[in-house]
């Protein structure tokens, strides 16, 4: 498989002693990501289903600042939304702000290993649509484990982060990783991409969110009552991956494809018309981003993108221009 440039693994931390008495906050940022090419097998077993994907980690980001609470024990986790968040106040007042929120259990794996472990306060800017196919709760997540892991000085590689990760989610593993990937298995088994030219893409969101595993079973159903019977996918097309290589976004679009697309317009009818309009503008490519509603539509290059997302505006739609791959979860402060 192919092999990514290093600067898409997490920073290096300082270790010496003055930086780690002086750290008692840390922000970081994580992408969202889109799924350029998501193959889906049948149900298993254990209700999961086996996939082939292609991941990008792209400009819309996330950011969290874990603020050390001196004194105070380490399951004590407070947490809040900022100001700065872009996401509607409906949308916000969906996010679980206890322990059922992604990033507070992230904090609490790292605080099992950390000996300085203390609580924490996190204050999460939302900028990755809520429920959207683009993976912004597993960025939130992915964020706490780089932060906690800087602010208690427990010196974990990527590898130790990333099977932390795979605990909370398939998704957080690859929001640490950032870049290109192909996710196997449940879309956790991660191998890097190259990809050294950025695409571009215009984001549209949803004014809603879609159930990732209500999303899973309407496929599933379609399937039945179509009598389509699937393989297990195995691996993702070497076409995605060599226009991933190249940066062609021309010799991508035809490659660009998600089988849980039929499922999200199943249950979100809408959706169709906007991928219309984008078609109709001018986008080479469009599909529904993982399990949705966020929908991607592929541009040109990045005036393309200017200009698709100012036409795909004045149809009334929100729509953000961004590029990937981009660096996974750093530390910005």
């Amino acid at each position: 498989m192919e092999t990514t440039d290093a600067a898409f693994e997490p920073p290096i931390v300082p270790a010496d002693t003055a930086a780690r008495n002086a750290r008692r906050q840390v922000r970081v940022r994580a992408p969202g990501k889109i799924n350029v090419h998501f193959q889906v097998g049948p149900p298993r077993a254990d209700g999961y289903h086996r996939v082939a994907s292609s991941y990008l980690a792209v400009s819309r980001y996330e950011e969290v600042v874990v603020t050390a609470r001196p004194g105070t024990a380490a399951q004590d986790i407070t947490v809040s939304l900022a100001e700065a968040s872009s996401l509607g106040a409906g949308a916000l007042a969906g996010i679980p702000l206890d322990g059922s929120n992604l990033a507070v259990k992230a904090a609490l794996l790292v605080a099992q290993l950390a000996p300085e472990a203390t609580g924490v306060h996190l204050e999460i800017t939302k900028h990755v649509p809520i429920a959207g196919g683009m993976g912004g709760g597993s960025a939130d997540a992915a964020a706490v484990l780089v932060a906690c892991d800087a602010l208690w000085n427990t010196a974990l590689s990527r590898e130790e982060l990333s099977r932390l990760g795979a605990q909370l989610g398939a998704d957080v593993p690859f929001a640490l990783m950032g870049g290109a990937a192909v996710g196997l298995g449940v879309g956790d088994e991660l191998t890097a991409a190259l990809a050294p030219t950025p695409l571009h893409w215009v984001l549209v969101p949803a004014d809603f969110g879609l159930s990732t595993p209500v999303v899973y079973q309407r496929l599933d159903e379609l399937r039945e009552a179509a009598g389509t019977v699937v393989a297990e996918p195995e691996q993702v097309a070497t076409e995605v991956l060599a226009a991933l290589r190249t940066g062609d976004a021309a010799a991508l679009a035809p490659w660009l494809h998600n089988d849980l697309q039929a499922a999200a317009l199943d249950l979100a009818p809408g959706l169709a018309a906007v991928l219309d309009d984008g078609r109709r503008l001018g986008s080479l490519a469009q599909l529904v981003s993982g399990s949705g509603p966020t929908l991607a539509f592929l541009a040109a290059d990045a005036g393309h993108a200017q200009e698709l997302a100012a036409a795909l505006q004045d149809s009334g739609h929100r729509a953000w221009a961004v590029e990937g791959p981009v660096h996974g979860a750093h530390i910005l402060a």
